[in-house]
């Protein structure tokens, strides 16, 4: 395989011209430059009924979801009607006994004048008609992708609605729910700087996935350099936890977001909404604890039934459909996650209870998922997502009709389309791996969605050594020399994987080039990403 990875050889200015094509077709933006809340369909009619209800003084309830864009989305409207001195009741679902959004279940125990949501409520039909019925009006605020009929609510907000002319789609529910509230100070005509909650909209965008292009690019700049400098206790609590002098959107998704989310998955997620409205940071500080503690138990269920899950998985199906009895439902997202992966394949992983099965599907390459389990709509209770993740429950006996229908509609798809998107940009020569170079990544950052870290090539690279490293020993250090004409050596770490000396002692693969802060000292680290060959 390694023959076939022809890539150039980059210096530091073609790299810089690399990673400029990237943004091409999409210009700088400024703060300034974010469209209008108001060409939000629905949004002018939401904002002006929320108005009317705090000046009435209503009683107004929002009801929001249990991931991370879920949470923050609920968190920043929270400390927002707490600024301007207004009463909300926030809800969140409970995973397990509630399910997901506001739905008629979750209605049972909410007596309000006005609901609105955030991050959830597209596909909300059944909880419209309750809250119709109860003479509740209901304002759906929300960015997954709607099915054909949309609830008989008060107002939607959604910019992937038909009809709506907000410019720019790709945005994430706290980015919708952040631009409400900015609609509804205007209409009470308050003074207060929304640029204030950017550090969480930056949060959200970054958890949710959202490409890190346009308006979305340019608000985690904003937010990660606030949160930085931010008094919110939260914000003090993960500067101090990260302990580094520049938080990056790396540090967010795999350090701060894994937190947030084990709430929701393990127990409850108004653990990690106290934690983001805290008032003081000893009652964060208790809070961010309790989260690390149950991501800690998240990572290890996670493990025990990703390992069970991939036992499950068939050689010849095109998507992973595995279900297990007493999976937990809380990580069932994660497993899917890590079986596309180990396979390469998209996978849905279905957690049964009783005669429900209830799950999660993620996917890769250019394979809308989405729309994949939109054609097995008729076998389906519930669903909902968007191209790379969706969720879903179905009845026990339809999972195999299911499995074979999903995978008989992939059938026609063509093979391109399941290739992991795992840009390398090319190769780089052992002497400019150097602190320049991180000068010059660090220009293009943030990284995540539409604009991955550089990875760069390794081909039949000299392993001079493998070492074991961790408490488990289940981490690994590579020395390379990257290219028989180099002069030094450099250590490549691979996290999670227990590697070896090849016989050959040769080996190709993709890495990452970042930048390590311990202890005050700056150093570079280098990230084995994928294994190619080795033998």
């Amino acid at each position: 395989m390694s023959k076939g990875l022809d890539v150039p050889l980059l210096n530091k200015q073609r790299l810089i011209e690399t990673l400029s094509r990237r943004f091409e077709h999409h210009r700088d933006c400024k703060l300034s430059d974010i469209p209008s809340p108001a060409l939000l369909l629905g949004a002018e009619r939401a904002a002006q009924r929320l108005c009317d209800a705090v000046i009435k003084k209503e009683r107004i309830v929002l009801v929001g979801d249990y991931d991370v864009d879920g949470v923050t989305s609920t968190a920043l409207c929270v400390l927002f009607f707490r600024e301007i001195g207004a009463p909300l009741e926030a809800v969140i679902p409970n995973r397990f006994i509630d399910g997901y959004g506001v739905s008629p279940k979750i209605l049972e125990r909410i007596d309000a004048d006005l609901i609105f949501t955030v991050d959830n409520g597209i596909t909300a039909i059944e909880a419209a008609q309750v809250c119709k019925e109860r003479g509740i009006d209901l304002i759906i605020t929300d960015h997954h992708t709607p099915a054909h009929a949309l609830p008989e609510a008060y107002a939607i907000v959604n910019p992937r609605q038909e009809g709506c002319p907000y410019p720019f789609k790709e945005i994430c529910g706290a980015q919708v729910a952040w631009l409400l509230m900015g609609l509804l100070k205007q209409k009470l005509n308050l003074k207060i700087d929304m640029s204030q909650y950017l550090e969480l909209v930056a949060l959200a965008v970054i958890a949710d996935v959202m490409p890190l292009v346009g308006i979305n690019r340019t608000i985690v700049q904003a937010g990660l350099r606030q949160m930085m400098q931010s008094r919110r206790s939260a914000s003090v609590i993960i500067r101090e936890f990260l302990g580094k002098s520049r938080i990056t959107s790396e540090d967010i998704g795999f350090q701060i977001a894994p937190r947030l989310n084990s709430a929701g998955r393990m127990e409850e997620a108004r653990i990690a909404l106290n934690f983001l409205t805290a008032c003081d940071e000893e009652t964060a500080y208790a809070h961010f604890m309790h989260l690390s503690r149950l991501n800690d138990e998240r990572k290890a269920t996670e493990a025990q039934t990703t390992e069970e899950a991939a036992l499950h998985v068939s050689g010849d199906e095109r998507i992973i459909v595995v279900s297990g009895e007493g999976w937990h439902e809380g990580v069932v997202g994660i497993i899917a996650a890590r079986l596309v992966q180990q396979f390469h394949r998209p996978a849905v992983v279905l957690s049964i209870e009783g005669e429900r099965a209830k799950g999660s599907a993620r996917s890769l390459g250019d394979v809308n998922i989405f729309e994949l389990i939109k054609t097995q709509e008729h076998l389906l209770q519930k669903f909902g997502g968007h191209k790379m993740a969706a969720g879903l429950s179905l009845h026990v006996t339809q999972i195999e009709a299911f499995k074979e229908g999903i995978n008989a509609a992939a059938a026609d798809l063509p093979a391109e389309a399941f290739i992991p998107i795992e840009e390398i940009v090319g190769a780089i020569s052992d002497d400019a791996i150097d602190f320049e170079l991180l000068d010059i990544l660090e220009r293009f950052e943030p990284y995540g969605e539409a604009n991955p870290r550089p990875r760069f090539l390794a081909k039949d690279a000299e392993v001079l050594s493998v070492k074991l490293f961790g408490s488990e020993r289940n981490h690994s250090r590579v020395s390379l020399r990257l290219s028989p004409m180099a002069r030094h050596s450099h250590d490549l770490l691979a996290f999670k994987e227990v590697l070896s000396v090849p016989q050959n002692r040769r080996i190709t693969c993709s890495y990452t080039v970042n930048k390590n802060e311990y202890n005050g000292k700056v150093s570079i680290q280098l990230m084995i990403e994928r294994i190619y060959s080795s033998s």
